[in-house]
């Protein structure tokens, strides 16, 4: 398999963190320049990243640790075979990687990317506390500059994070220039296509129930707020699959689980 190569990313201020100047985007439901829009999302997960593991468990009723798993199943790692875990922060994915990797012996590696130094410092805590320090690094880099070399990776995954990316097609393009012949994406993201009979009680727990436990559980109404606007911005199943065909994906399927609320996007580098 060889050991995970690395490649310079471009420094802030760079042309490719500067080219969206003068365009719109997305935050939430606000539109903002392009420009702005990734430091934005930086104060979101710097403001919740010491409580963000518990607020994932309340906010889910634990469901996301269900989402994870099958995310994990899905992948069925073997020995030896390489992780890059996108938008990874506090390592939830990683560790459940290179758990199943031990089950069956061991070896392997996961590298944890993230552009929010507060999550992955609370990533580097917990993957100490569980004594975890072989075959596991930590990058800072956005999904959409991955300082990875091509065709490192036999899988990579992004998990409640590409709503959050500035340029979903420079990011999707990049995920698959670091997987190798053969090697499979998955992500796992909200989705905006619950069941109809559950949107209503799905739209009253969203944006009344979440900013509330924001606010209590983190000090943050808004990021809360932001995390359900966000969703109601991601495009449906279908359209998301059609954007990882276009970054080159082959093989493109996806599941619905918990009546539509999360979907696993599955994509091959053919």
């Amino acid at each position: 398999m060889g050991a995970l190569r690395y490649r310079r990313v471009m420094p802030s201020g760079s042309s490719h963190s500067t080219s969206g100047r003068g365009r719109e985007t997305d935050f939430g439901f606000r539109r903002v320049d392009r420009g702005d829009h990734a430091g934005l999302v930086g104060e979101v997960f710097s403001s919740v990243a010491g409580r963000y593991d518990l607020m994932n468990d309340l906010m889910s009723g634990g469901l996301h640790r269900i989402w994870k798993q099958a995310l994990i199943d899905w992948l069925a790692p073997r020995p030896g075979q390489r992780l890059l875990d996108v938008a990874g922060g506090t390592g939830d994915v990683a560790l459940r990687f290179l758990d199943r990797l031990a089950d069956q012996g061991g070896g392997g590696s996961a590298v944890i990317c993230d552009p929010s130094l507060d999550m992955l410092e609370v990533g580097r805590r917990r993957a100490l506390d569980r004594g975890v320090i072989a075959g596991l690094s930590h990058v800072r880099a956005p999904a959409e500059a991955l300082p990875v070399a091509g065709r490192a990776v036999d899988f990579c995954t992004i998990s409640f994070g590409l709503r959050n990316v500035t340029e979903r097609a420079a990011a999707l393009a990049e995920m698959h220039r670091v997987l190798d012949y053969g090697g499979h994406f998955l992500c796992l993201e909200f989705s905006p296509s619950v069941l109809p009979m559950l949107a209503p009680a799905y739209d009253a727990y969203s944006f009344r129930v979440l900013p509330w436990m924001g606010q209590r559980i983190t000090g943050d109404r808004v990021a809360y707020q932001y995390l359900a606007e966000s969703i109601r911005r991601f495009p449906e199943p279908g359209i998301l699959a059609d954007e990882m065909r276009d970054a080159g994906f082959g093989n493109v399927t996806w599941r619905a689980f918990s009546a539509g609320i999360v979907a696993i996007h599955s994509g091959w580098r053919v």
